[in-house]
């Protein structure tokens, strides 16, 4: 029995690349920043990485959202698996913190556990064609579920590290380091699963010629996308490398105590996905995305003030087991308000402009995170992304979606 009932071998298989991908995210995004820790590396620098490999990705996803289509969707995601492995090996032998800036920017290093990937809006766009509409934002769901399992038991893994350190008598920063190694491998698991996808996942040639990446649908993505912005420059003011580092400095977290909350409330958003489709079905999807999302931004505005650490790790919970619910229900309406032809562009774009966005604010988030341990930029980042939940509703609650052969109005 298919876990994924209802959907083609190709949805199946560009679920389980996702799931694939993200392993190697969650165990990056925590290495990370344990790694340049033990290497001497302070919040400030940290956060510039972060930033960088944020804007490599954002400058990668513009330019595969306009081209792909012409390339091909298969193709691109093959040759993108070669930058995973590049990244893996660059930085599990590079030295000087300005080369590895310049590898961070050049490859697909994550430093956060969510997807800003440029392989994301490709396998969004062909994700659409592999399941009925009125099914889509269940798959989406489950497609962003998998994923974050993935990520959580990667962030998990990242524990073993302090455990083979001690057991093998070496530096944790040389057993890090090795863990570089093993996200190279994820790119060539990566490669496996996108291998067999068929002609099916890509866009039928039309007769008249290409379209614009972009042409009718223009205004209301980028309506979206200056919501999306702002949601997400606050979101990089709290990546999970920051959070991770902030623990470390205020609590005096081991690696392994760290990895293994991030495990813990890994699970938690992921299983929050589960109800994204229902929830989305009987309210609505821009009213699940903002009704959700707002009391996870509260929790993270209130984390910094919790007067012990048991409490910080609730409110942290909290804001993870609700922060993830709008994944599904977001990617749905953007591909329901958009031409079949426009969806690899509108996807493109709306996640540039969120990876964009993300990639600017953690080197600010650091700088902040530096000035002390009481943990001043997830206060900003919550209040940023609230006003982005109350601005959603007011501006995007009465636009309808596109309807489409099977009656799926995408509610």
């Amino acid at each position: 029995m298919h876990l994924l009932p209802q959907v083609s071998a190709d949805g199946r298989r560009i679920v389980a690349a996702k799931t694939i991908r993200a392993l190697g995210d969650g165990f990056a995004s925590v290495a990370l920043a344990a790694y340049l820790h033990e290497r001497g590396f302070g919040a400030a620098q940290i956060g510039l990485l972060a930033t960088s490999a944020l804007l490599g990705t954002t400058a990668a996803t513009l330019g595969v959202g306009m081209l792909v289509d012409r390339i091909g969707r298969r193709r691109v995601l093959r040759w993108g698996t070669g930058l995973v492995m590049f990244s893996g090996l660059m930085f599990a032998v590079v030295e000087p913190f300005w080369l590895l800036l310049l590898i961070a920017f050049l490859g697909t290093l994550n430093p956060t556990a969510g997807d800003v990937s440029f392989f994301l809006p490709i396998e969004q766009a062909a994700l659409a064609e592999t399941v009925a509409p009125v099914r889509r934002t269940w798959l989406y769901a489950r497609h962003a579920l998998f994923g974050r399992l993935a990520a959580a038991l990667g962030a998990l893994a990242t524990g073993l590290a302090g455990i083979a350190s001690a057991l093998l008598d070496v530096p944790l920063s040389e057993v890090l380091r090795a863990m570089f190694v093993l996200y190279a491998l994820v790119g060539l698991a990566m490669l496996a699963v996108y291998r067999p996808l068929s002609d099916a996942v890509e866009v039928p040639v039309r007769a008249e010629g290409p379209r614009p990446a972009l042409g009718e649908s223009r205004g209301i993505v980028v309506r979206l996308s200056a919501l999306f912005s702002l949601d997400s420059f606050g979101g990089g003011l709290a990546v999970d490398s920051l959070i991770a580092l902030w623990l470390f400095e205020r609590h005096g977290l081991s690696v392994e105590a760290t990895a293994t909350i991030f495990f813990g409330v890994g699970l938690l958003a992921a299983g929050s996905m589960l109800l994204a489709a229902p929830l989305a079905a009987r309210i609505g999807l821009i009213e699940t995305m903002a009704f959700t999302h707002l009391p996870a931004n509260v929790a993270l505005m209130l984390m910094p003030l919790a007067p012990t650490l048991p409490v910080a790790l609730v409110l942290l919970a909290v804001r993870s087991g609700l922060s993830q619910m709008d994944v599904a229900p977001r990617t749905t309406y953007i591909m329901s308000v958009v031409r079949p032809e426009e969806r690899a562009a509108a996807a493109s774009v709306t996640n540039v402009v969120r990876s964009l966005s993300t990639a600017v604010s953690p080197a600010l988030g650091g700088a902040l995170l530096s000035a002390g341990p009481f943990g001043l930029p997830f206060v900003v980042a919550g209040a940023l992304k609230a006003v982005y939940d109350v601005a959603l509703l007011a501006a995007f609650r009465r636009r309808p979606v596109r309807v489409e052969a099977d009656g799926s109005s995408g509610r």
